[in-house]
């Protein structure tokens, strides 16, 4: 039987061997989490927090949903890992589930381990396919932590690791509430993509292989796509011969009220990618793209990979996945849940001045809090000091942008009552620390 330990014991070993390097800390302390149902989670001392960031969003199913532990215990009985380069039932059945769910044509997909890894595969099926190696990405990105996904990582976490691989390059940012180019119009006039793209076509040593951007930038402060904009920048991709990717590890899969985040624009990209709770809790995650682009790059010797690529107990969980996000309705939910969220946060903003704007949709929303509404200045430290006070409180929450931002995701098991209660933590906090 495991030892149960107390907090302080946790902490004390945590001290000594726990490497310290996280997200968002760098420090030894508590909560240290225990155990998790739907919405909520507990920690060692059995206090219980509504969980509105999903874990690290991977848990929006709910935490340790029944169909997601039945998929381990079957994998459990027959066959956990397999030879890479090898098939096993569990991938190929996975691969055509996912065909029925993609936009037509999007057919082929690969199974990896991370959203980096899905993502650093989408950049290198890019770079086989145009013959070219030079990639840009939005100024508020984030695609994830190795190396090659670091390098268009713009959100944070790209200073310090370098020199990364020439070729990377941001691209300004449609971040319409803080844009020079657009304040006040109403709208975006595309001007920061002309932009971008002539100094992207100044700085190109010669093709461009592809442009990586989400539907929705969540990392970066859940910062809404202007409309229009992902069709433009589809346009500009195509006349330069390059790859669209879509990046949609925080926002696929129902999330933000359609199955993908790109279809609010009804634009198709050359590539996506999906992680986060497409395992339902276990880290799987896929690349997608066309016959077209698989069989030449597949042709040209394209390799991709990991030890644990295609293991069958993480594709038999994403199997359950699909079934629950389609059995479940969970698009429909999502809508509900954001609907109903999103009356709390405009009644908040009513009632609290420190709250400039209301972004997102669907399950994934966000608050900007700034000291005044008319200069928009960012309210950092107010901002960390609520984070603290709602942590406190029972509601974890994500804060992005040094405390300006905080980012919503309550998985789809979130009752009203929950939404409720996280609503009146909230504005509790914000009355305190105000």
């Amino acid at each position: 039987m495991t030892q149960k330990l107390t907090e302080a014991e946790l902490l004390e070993i945590a001290r000594k061997y726990s490497f310290r390097s996280r997200i968002d800390s760098n420090t030894v302390a508590g909560p240290i989490m225990v155990w998790g149902r739907g919405s909520v989670v507990r920690d060692v001392n059995g206090k219980e927090y509504l969980d509105f960031n999903s874990g690290q969003m991977c848990g929006a199913l709910g935490h340790n949903h029944p169909r997601i532990v039945q998929a381990l215990h079957e994998s459990g009985e027959t066959l956990i890992h397999s030879h890479m380069s090898m098939f096993n039932d569990r991938e190929i059945i996975l691969a055509g589930r996912l065909a029925e769910i993609t936009p037509g044509g999007m057919d082929r997909s690969m199974f990896l381990t991370s959203g980096s890894d899905s993502n650093e595969a989408a950049m290198a099926i890019a770079k086989r396919f145009t013959g070219g190696y030079e990639i840009a990405s939005p100024a508020v990105s984030f695609h994830g932590m190795n190396d090659s996904t670091r390098a268009v990582t713009f959100s944070g976490w790209h200073e310090g690791y370098g020199p990364y691989a020439p070729g990377h390059y941001p691209i300004l940012a449609p971040y319409e509430y803080r844009c020079e180019y657009c304040k006040d119009r109403g709208g975006c006039n595309y001007t920061c993509l002309n932009t971008s793209f002539d100094l992207l076509d100044a700085q190109a040593d010669g093709q461009l292989a592809g442009v990586i951007t989400e539907p929705l930038f969540s990392a970066g402060g859940v910062i809404d796509l202007p409309e229009g904009w992902l069709q433009e920048l589809k346009r500009r991709c195509e006349e330069r011969g390059a790859l669209l990717i879509v990046d949609e590890a925080q926002t696929g899969l129902a999330k933000l009220g359609s199955m993908w985040g790109f279809e609010h624009e009804g634009v198709v990209p050359d590539i996506f990618t999906i992680s986060k709770h497409f395992g339902g809790g276990v880290s799987i995650s896929a690349t997608i793209t066309t016959d077209e682009i698989e069989e030449k790059v597949s042709a040209s010797g394209l390799v991709v990979g990991h030890s644990h690529s295609n293991d069958p107990l993480p594709c038999n969980a994403a199997i359950a996945s699909i079934d629950i996000v389609l059995e479940e309705m969970l698009v429909d939910v999502s809508q509900r849940i954001g609907a109903y969220w999103r009356e709390h946060m405009n009644r908040l903003a009513q009632k609290h001045h420190i709250i400039g704007d209301i972004r997102g949709r669907g399950l994934l929303q966000g608050i900007e809090l700034v000291t005044d509404r008319v200069t928009r200045k960012p309210a950092f430290d107010e901002g960390r000091a609520i984070g603290r006070q709602c942590l406190e409180d029972g509601l974890i929450l994500s804060v992005r942008r040094k405390g300006s931002v905080f980012r919503f995701v309550p998985p789809f098991t979130t009752t009203e009552a929950q939404l409720d209660e996280a609503a009146d933590i909230l504005d509790h906090a914000i009355a305190s620390v105000v």
